[in-house]
């Protein structure tokens, strides 16, 4: 458990290339990468044979729900982050929206300490925004004047409309107020919350999994997204629209996005349409809702435009009792941190974008949103994060085959490509899966034994 390693013959991903050869890894850290390989063992390395892998480096997922504290049958961040680790994940950013919800610098140590006993992987956390803490996200990122983002604090996540969980901020002056005395980045869960209030009624005989679609329409994603551009280039704030769902939102944002916002969107809003929720009911209920084949092949347009500029998954537990309810009673939200890998470098083996477009969409664009330090390239001198795949093998993924405490995948009985065979942290294997063997995997480190809270520049 040194960070010592030597990866041999394996399809590099490197400079938005795929180049075969060997990389070397010393104290957790890229020293070397040969191109065409040549690098010779060193005593007391461990060395992984590549060949016939793609070596990429460790996904990002920025959007994560990991249910701690309050929901443990759901998820927590040691099972999240044991899911992320296997899907390929070596880093990822935790929403706020927790029972109790994470609004203070208390509840942050909390999670982050948490994080230190429990996480298998590199971490960061959100701090909830509400009507009156702005004192207390200052505290965690600092003011305009004085930034001073904390270790491990990515920044400030805003409800502009209700979701799950009891955040919520829509009212006009609080949000003036969160935007004009606070650093860092502001992430806003964009829907305008008096547009839905005022269509509820309309919806409320409806039983059919559709009506959540018509309900949370595009206009509803739009206004929320147009508001909350408005107060980025009022108050000069770095804004970050969380999962893009509509063409409207998409187009819009394509003619209107200046240097101050990025934007993201989820693979489940490139893979699915109104077809399959109409097919796989309220396992792929959740907010924004997905939408129409228009929204989805628009998403993907102004994903390979560079429109959106990087992937979350959103993952969001329920269990499957609490979705077995039936529209509307079920609540809204899907597992997803450790299939989103594979789903996307399912699409890119089907034509539908390069797996350097998928390096630079989960590994290097979240980074970069997020100015995370030394992370999602395979660069000299960077931290050795990375995920070995196979993308010759297709596999069918089934319920039984995720290690999400809640059991299940919104893609269960899919065929998919990209199954990471060996996760790695700060040169560390942790997660290793066997050619022929179970699907699941198998864990090489305890909780806490990898992974460090993210430094934010």
């Amino acid at each position: 458990m040194t960070g010592d390693l030597l990866i041999r013959n394996s399809a590099m991903v490197v400079g938005g290339r795929v180049v075969d050869g060997d990389l070397r890894v010393v104290s957790g850290v890229i020293r070397s990468i040969a191109a065409g390989g040549g690098l010779d063992p060193h005593d007391g390395e461990l060395v992984i044979e590549g060949e016939g892998l793609h070596l990429l480096p460790g996904a990002i997922d920025p959007q994560v729900h990991f249910r701690e504290p309050g929901q443990p049958e759901k998820e927590d961040i040691g099972s999240g982050s044991r899911a992320a680790a296997a899907g390929g994940v070596t880093a990822f950013l935790d929403m706020p929206n927790n029972v109790p919800a994470a609004t203070g610098m208390a509840a942050m140590q909390s999670k982050l300490d948490s994080a230190a006993r429990s996480a298998v992987t590199h971490h960061g956390f959100f701090i909830g925004a509400t009507s009156d803490n702005v004192s207390d996200l200052q505290a965690a990122v600092g003011a305009p004047d004085d930034p001073s983002p904390t270790a491990g604090v990515c920044g400030i996540k805003v409800f502009m409309g209700s979701s799950t969980g009891d955040l919520l901020v829509h009212e006009q002056q609080h949000l003036e107020d969160i935007f004009a005395g606070t650093a860092g980045i502001i992430a806003v869960h964009a829907e305008d919350e008096d547009r839905l209030n005022a269509r509820k009624p309309e919806f409320a005989h409806r039983t059919d999994v559709a009506a959540h679609a018509e309900w949370r329409d595009s206009e509803t994603a739009l206004i929320a997204t147009q508001r909350a551009a408005s107060l980025a280039e009022s108050h000069r704030h770095r804004l970050h629209v969380l999962h893009l769902t509509s063409a409207l939102e998409a187009d819009w944002l394509a003619g209107n996005k200046s240097s101050l916002i990025t934007t993201e969107v989820c693979p489940q809003h490139l893979t699915f349409d109104d077809g399959d929720v109409a097919e796989r009911g309220t396992r792929l209920v959740m907010n924004p809702p997905i939408r129409y084949a228009e929204d989805r092949e628009t998403l993907w347009r102004r994903l390979a435009d560079g429109t959106i500029d990087c992937i979350a998954t959103d993952h969001a537990p329920h269990t499957l009792e609490a979705k077995a309810l039936g529209f509307p009673k079920s609540p809204a939200g899907m597992p997803g941190v450790e299939t989103a890998l594979p789903v996307m470098l399912t699409h890119a083996m089907d034509g539908k974008c390069s797996v350097s477009d998928v390096v630079r969409w989960m590994c290097a664009g979240p980074a970069q949103v997020y100015g995370m330090v030394n992370k999602g390239s395979l660069v000299e001198g960077y931290d050795a994060d990375f995920t070995l795949v196979d993308l010759e093998t297709r596999f069918t993924i089934t319920d039984d085959d995720v290690w999400t405490r809640v059991g299940w995948t919104p893609y269960a009985g899919m065929e998919l490509t990209g199954l990471p065979m060996c996760t790695i942290v700060d040169g560390i294997p942790v997660h290793e899966r066997t050619p022929g063997g179970s699907l699941r995997g198998e864990f090489k480190v305890k909780p806490g034994q990898t992974g460090t809270a993210l430094r934010f520049s």
